[in-house]
């Protein structure tokens, strides 16, 4: 008997109007896997993410968490209570707050949480895991380089200790060198927090070498899917977005 997946997408098709940003979309996330969504700009992928996140409504189909629809035609569980039920989000463009100070932008993913004794260990944990935000934990958001917001973006969702991280495009204007110390904390997070991980990407080059499993997107559908590295060795996906 198949295990219920932590995230379902079945038939999912979503609208902006009469623009049709997604179109029987059915993909499947297990527990504790890196599941990639890969494709060209406009593609769907983040259209994707908002309907997992409640941001926007579906028109057709069904989102399910852990079993239970959160999001159709008919229903939409509010984003806010998802944080709730264990989805974190880091956001394209990190959106730290740019005059609260590192320790204060971390606490915001806390804001839901009432155990001091808690949040005060992941708050620890979280700079660990960046010890640049320590060393900066007075300085204002705004003051970061990219890299370090995004730091600081991916630190503050875990702050909601969730058990589904949705990340949109974290290597978004980012140095190489910082892209490969976020691909590595990603993979602790995955491996050591047990936490699922759904990657969307544009750099499909990471973000199939991160993840176990990647759907690529084309034009608000599924055009393949499969076991990453086997996507890596497809002529179609070398072509169109790996540069061979």
């Amino acid at each position: 008997m198949n295990e219920t997946p932590h995230l379902e997408l079945q038939d999912v098709s979503l609208r902006y109007g009469e623009i049709r940003a997604l179109e029987q979309v059915s993909l499947r996330v297990g527990r504790g896997q890196i599941v990639a969504l890969i494709g060209a700009n406009g593609a769907g992928k983040s259209s994707a993410l908002r309907a997992i996140t409640g941001l926007r409504q579906v028109a057709e189909g069904e989102v399910r968490l852990e079993g239970r629809p959160t999001n159709s035609a008919e229903r939409l569980e509010p984003a806010h209570e998802l944080v709730g039920q264990g989805v974190a989000m880091v956001p394209e463009g990190r959106h730290v707050f740019p005059y609260m100070s590192i320790k204060d932008n971390l606490l915001m993913g806390a804001y839901t949480r009432r155990d001091k004794a808690g949040i005060a260990e992941d708050l620890e944990r979280v700079c660990e895991r960046f010890p640049r935000l320590k060393e900066r934990f007075q300085q204002q958001g705004s003051s970061l380089s990219g890299g370090e917001q995004q730091m600081v973006a991916i630190g503050r969702a875990l702050m909601a200790r969730p058990r589904l991280l949705l990340l949109d495009e974290p290597s978004l204007g980012i140095a190489p060198q910082v892209i490969r110390l976020i691909g590595r904390s990603l993979l602790e997070i995955n491996r050591n927090d047990g936490i699922t991980v759904v990657l969307v990407e544009q750099n499909s080059r990471m973000a199939l070498a991160l993840s176990s499993y990647a759907y690529v997107l084309e034009n608000g559908r599924v055009a393949l899917q499969g076991p990453s590295r086997e996507l890596m060795d497809n002529e179609h996906v070398k072509r169109l977005y790996l540069g061979g």
